[in-house]
């Protein structure tokens, strides 16, 4: 990928410091802010900054029930996709949130109706006796020693109560506590901060501990997709020595920090030739393209080959495999990668060389877009034309792509950190991470779930 300017990761680093001491609102309006400046940009840094801030929805935010927090987490998750639609990690990472909300709450609600189901399954030696069964009916008589008669069984008045259940409660005070009346059941928001009456305080505290139970499960798990996020590349990279064998003639194009990490685990145990394919320089570069990974190559013994786009055709037919960074993979298997690639992608498969995309799970979207177009990211054209050249300014259009789609059957396999695998599988992958109904989350309306 294209090469962070001076001050990019301070701001994200900024930002998730500054989560501490703001309000949410606040961190929500910086956030968004950053995104449509492109302060933050990439598939990492978007994901991560998501992540960070939809746990301080899920834990700061007023909500009382899943239905409240999910609409929560959608709300905000549509101003962020709207700030910025090109990156597809943005709307993945609320996606993964929703599903995650949508699981826990479905294991809370199977937990309390197996634990309710038990209960009144109970039978009366289970429970606490009624009072009036405390009592036997007959009393010691004068040939009856006291000691004889407790040890003996408890008689009860004959009654119709055989078992315990919703309808047949005993009246003990314990119970009479506990049991909330019928119209407890229905929620009333407006009565109790956390959607009952509160005439009844076991069943307040009850529905208290639900919610935070709820809310520790999800930031755990938004936890859990932190951790993933920072893995990813290390978990790329194990699989580098198994694609990547001795003499090899590999070729990359852009290398993003991806790749890098997946090229300099292969080099610790192969020897073999990389080519690395550029743009040509815009404008007098200040310093050597990948300066810091040309230095490790060159400590490891790899031979480095720098081509340009315009000279792919002279060298694919010494070279052994492609492999390309992506920064998102769309539902069929088209890849979003830094302009270019594409082009590398085609010469490839007109020479039958194997094309390789290195993702994460978390950059895999179930997003199946009808126009291409909308996932090309447009710069600046001031590096090509400036601004002194009058007349070709105001009579050409000149347009320049950061990022272009690389379509499906030019791809052979996607490694991720869950693995290796084909363009088939990779339904199977979208839904193991997404629930279906969360796809056209920034589509809802207002009350729509």
């Amino acid at each position: 990928m294209v090469s962070h300017p001076a001050g990019y990761a301070l701001d994200l680093e900024k930002y998730l410091k500054s989560l501490k001491g703001q309000l949410l609102d606040a961190s929500v309006e910086s956030l968004i802010s950053l995104l449509k400046r492109r302060q933050i940009k990439g598939s990492e840094p978007c994901a991560v900054a998501t992540a960070h801030i939809l746990l301080q929805v899920v834990a700061r935010s007023k909500w009382h029930d899943v239905d409240t927090l999910i609409d929560n987490v959608s709300r905000i998750g549509r101003r962020l996709v709207e700030a910025q639609p090109k990156e597809l990690v943005i709307a993945n990472i609320v996606r993964r949130v929703l599903g995650l909300i949508r699981d826990e709450a479905a294991e809370d609600r199977n937990e309390a109706a197996s634990e309710t189901l038990s209960e009144a399954q109970m039978t009366p030696t289970d429970t606490v006796p009624p009072l009036d069964s405390r009592w036997p009916t007959s009393t010691p008589t004068k040939q009856e020693p006291v000691g004889e008669h407790i040890a003996k069984p408890l008689q009860t008045r004959p009654t119709g109560l055989s078992s315990y259940s919703s309808v047949n409660v005993p009246k003990a005070l314990f119970h009479l506590l506990s049991v909330s009346t019928p119209n407890d059941g229905e929620l009333n928001i407006h009565g109790s901060p956390f959607g009952n009456s509160g005439t009844s305080t076991p069943s307040w505290r009850g529905h208290y501990a639900q919610v935070h139970s709820l809310r520790s499960e999800v930031i755990d798990g938004i936890e859990e997709i932190k951790d993933e996020i920072s893995q990813v590349d290390d978990q790329i990279a194990t699989l580098a020595e198994v694609q990547i064998h001795p003499g090899d003639y590999v070729l990359i194009h852009q290398p993003s920090p991806t790749v890098e990490r997946f090229i300099l685990r292969a080099a610790l145990k192969r020897k073999f030739t990389l080519l690395i394919a550029t743009a040509p320089p815009r404008k007098q570069p200040s310093e050597i393209q990948h300066a810091s990974f040309r230095k490790k190559l060159a400590a490891a013994g790899i031979t480095v080959i720098n081509i340009m786009n315009g000279g792919l055709m002279a060298y694919m037919s010494r070279v052994d495999k492609v492999i390309i960074g992506a920064r998102a993979v769309v539902a069929n298997g088209g890849v979003v990668a830094d302009a270019g690639a594409a082009a590398v992608a085609r010469a490839a498969k007109e020479q039958g060389n194997a094309v390789i995309v290195l993702s994460g799970v978390y950059k895999l979207s179930p997003e199946n877009p009808f126009n291409e177009e909308s996932l090309i990211e447009w710069g600046d054209s001031s590096s090509f034309v400036s601004f002194e050249d009058g007349a070709m300014v105001s009579g050409v259009e000149i347009r320049t792509a950061i990022t272009e789609l690389v379509p499906p059957e030019f791809i052979d396999t996607y490694i991720t950190n869950l693995g290796t695998h084909t363009k088939d599988h990779l339904s199977t992958l979208i839904a193991d991470h997404y629930k279906q109904e969360d796809v056209d989350f920034h589509l809802w309306t207002e009350g729509e779930r």
